[in-house]
Formats: C-alpha cells, structure tokens, sequence
C-alpha cells in the first residue's frame, strides 16, 4: 500500500501534456508554451520547466545534450499520440534531456491560419529559453529540435533566431500549406542549424515540396505512402496518414528496428529506374541510412550542400523492403516491351517484386538494369521466377532469351550475387530457376 501511495503520489505531481477538446478549438486558444524535461530518471513522468529559471529543476543537467520535440497543427486540440513513444526512445538512445514543447494552446484551432502566425511567437519563447540554458553552460552544438509538421517551421525560426548555431534540426515532413511560396527566411532551410535532415511523406498535401535540408529524405518519393487510403470515404485517415507516416518511420528508425538505405538520385523516377544504385561520394561509408544518428554522413553531407535521398518502403512495419539490382542481357529477335516480376522463393514461402512503373524496352543483345523492391525478406533463396507481361494476348507468342540474369542485394552486401545464364522465356509466361553463384572471372 506505501508503494501505491508513492505511485499516486509521483503521478499526481506528473506535468502532462495539455488535453484540449474540440471546443477549445472553436473558440480558438491563445498561445501559452509549456516546457515538459524528460530524462533517464523520469522517463514516464514529465517535469515542467519555468522559463526564467529552470536550474531549479535538480534533474535538469545543462551539460547533457538536449533534445527538443515540437508538435504541428493539432486541429482536435488532443495531445500527440506518439509523443511518449519518442520520448521513450530518445532516452533509450542517449542519456540526454529531452523536453517536449508543448504549445498546444496556440495550434489547437480550427483556424490552422492562427496556429501559423503563433509558431513565430513560440519560437521566440523557445529562443529565450535556449539562451537562459546557454547562460547555465549548455553548449549550442549539443541542442536538437525534432519538428513534426509546423512544428519543423517552428523550429527552424528558433534556429534562424540562434544564428543556425544549433547543433541540428530534424524536420519531420514540414507543413506546406501557407509555406509552398516561402523564402528561406520564412521556413525551414539548411542555414537554420549547423546540420538539417529532412524527411518528406505527403509533399502533395499537407507536406512540403523541395529540399530543406543538408539531407531529405523521400519516403516512397515523398507523396504517397503505402498502405494508406486513397478515397475520401476513408474519412480522417484519407487526410492524415500519409502526413503522420514520418513520425511512424522516424519511431522505427530510433528504435533499429528499420535500418532503411537510401540512395542519393535527382528524382523518384530515376531512383525505379535503377540509375541512382551507387554511393561514390560517401565512401567509405555505406549510402546512407535512415536512422537517428547520422554522424557517419553528416561531414560530406555539409561539404556537399543539398543531397536528396529516396527509398521505398512497405505498409506496415517494419517498413524495410528487400531490394536487388537485376541486370540482364536479352537476345531477342523481336522488339517487345513490357513489365517484369520476380518471385524470390525460400521452399514454399516466397515474396514478389513488380517492375511496372513503365513499360520496359526489350531489343536485341541490350542490357537492362532494374530495381527489384521485395515487401519481405527471404534470406536463403533456392529458386527464382520471372515473368515478362507484354499485353500481347493475340498472335504467336514470342520468346525472350536472357543471356545472362545476374541479381545484386543492395542493402545487405553480407550476401552472394545470384546468377542464371541462357534463359529462354516466352512472353507472359513464367520461368522459374535455381540461382547460381556468379562467375567472379
């Protein structure tokens, strides 16, 4: 019973993140910031901070890094649903500080206008009460905001304010509407802080389009996200899922469970079409990864300027797909064109790839390269199948020959390089193979 009662007692002096209801957001709130410290020692218990004079919280270290996690529009005014889930994570990958800015009295209305005006008045506040943990001996360079949604706006004016001497911001698809004809003063950018990732999933909604960042990311392009509706009839999740997608892939990158590559290309398109597959300019780090820490690129990132990344991703996690390089050389005597799929079989489990983004050019003695994206992971492949669907359903049906099939995992190097040679294939029909090792001569 003494247990329960220091339980009740501990969660009675818990500071919780504001819960509005939607009546607060008819009438509109005014801006009040709240600043909620999470460390190792309260992971579950949030502890408010004053503005003016947080040394007197005694579990607040200044000279730990510091994390801070700013929320977007909330046009329901409830709070976050993922916010312990980050918070969690965060303190599982460091021993750090890790305050959550709660400005929910300022986002919560249906006017989402005002919240706009409100990030500039509360990225002031955060300003001034960065500056008052720099005076107690916190150090800039150790500094990290995490903005979802408005909230990265949010934080890049805190950064601008700060001279972009923050150590880094994370964007978290940064909004776009009212933000899609703003100059670099008036959203995020990479002069907001010394080192700026981005990672874009509704960039044709509520995200924004472009480069913000010395990194973005584009989750399956930066648009549309697996596994979410495409009607209307879906109701909210229509409008917020694909939004909500880059808080989910970044809870899944702090927690290693989705260790996803990336790969540095111009486009989307060209990033399916297989032209975008190497990473020269990181070596001898490997292309980079979506993943919390990003200090093995961070360097050649800044050398570099702006880098755009992009990489696919399942529905659900642990989003990660299996991706190959397939390269072959085709010797038939007709021109066909079409769309490929593989299957990948380990005994009777197997798992499907469809290159079907366009139509594929198949001509005489030409080698063709193709990004082959699997939902599932099949580490011990016995047998392969392919298929070549030309749409031809009248008239003879042509062969196909592959002189050579040769397939190249891109993410897990670990394993081999599976070849075929000599396939004869008629069109729509499938064929399957066992792989062989790969000629090294």
């Amino acid at each position: 019973s003494d247990l329960k009662s220091k339980q009740k007692s501990e969660s009675e002096s818990c500071d919780n993140f504001t819960d509005l209801n939607l009546s607060h957001c008819f009438m509109g709130t005014s801006l009040y910031v709240r600043l909620l410290l999470y460390t190792r020692s309260n992971v579950h218990c949030g502890r408010e901070l004053r503005h003016r004079n947080p040394s007197n919280q005694p579990l607040f270290n200044f000279t730990r890094p510091t994390a801070f996690v700013i929320h977007g529009y909330r046009p329901t005014g409830a709070p976050p649903t993922w916010i312990d889930r980050l918070v969690q994570l965060l303190l599982a990958h460091d021993d750090m500080n890790v305050i959550v800015v709660d400005w929910n009295k300022g986002a919560a209305n249906l006017n989402y206008f005002t919240a706009v005006t409100y990030t500039r008045e509360a990225a002031q506040n955060l300003t001034d009460f960065i500056i008052t943990m720099q005076e107690e001996g916190a150090s800039l360079d150790h500094i990290h905001l995490i903005g979802v949604s408005l909230g990265a706006h949010l934080a890049g004016f805190v950064g601008s304010n700060l001279k972009g001497k923050i150590g880094r911001i994370t964007g978290l698809d940064p909004a776009g509407p009212m933000f899609t004809s703003a100059g670099p003063d008036e959203r995020l950018d990479p002069s907001d802080a010394q080192f700026v990732d981005v990672l874009h999933t509704d960039m044709d909604s509520f995200g924004l389009r472009g480069a913000h960042g010395h990194i973005d990311f584009y989750a399956n392009g930066g648009a549309d996200q697996p596994g979410c509706p495409k009607t209307i009839f879906a109701g909210k999740s229509y409008f917020v899922c694909d939004h909500q997608r880059a808080v989910f892939l970044y809870l899944c990158a702090l927690n290693q469970t989705c260790s996803i590559t990336a790969f540095p290309c111009s486009s989307y398109s060209d990033f399916l079409d297989a032209k975008c597959l190497q990473c020269e300019a990181f070596k001898p780090a490997p292309c980079p990864k979506l993943v919390y820490d990003l200090s093995p690129w961070r360097d050649a990132l800044i050398q570099m300027g702006q880098t755009k990344v992009f990489f696919s991703t399942s529905s659900s996690l642990p989003y990660r797909k299996l991706s190959y390089r397939v390269d072959f050389v085709t010797w038939n005597q007709y021109l066909r064109w079409g769309v490929v799929y593989i299957r990948l079989y380990s005994g009777k489990t197997f798992t499907e790839a469809r290159v079907d983004h366009k139509l594929l050019r198949f001509e005489q003695y030409t080698s063709t390269r193709l990004l082959a994206e699997f939902d599932d992971d099949i580490s011990t492949i016995q047998k392969i199948s392919m298929r070549i669907n030309t749409g031809n359903v009248i008239g003879p049906r042509y062969k196909i020959r592959l002189l050579r099939v040769r397939f190249t995992p891109l993410d897990q190097p670990d394993r081999p390089v599976m070849c075929r040679f000599d396939i004869i294939m008629e069109e729509n029909m499938e064929v399957s193979f066992r792989p062989l090792p790969c000629n090294t001569n």
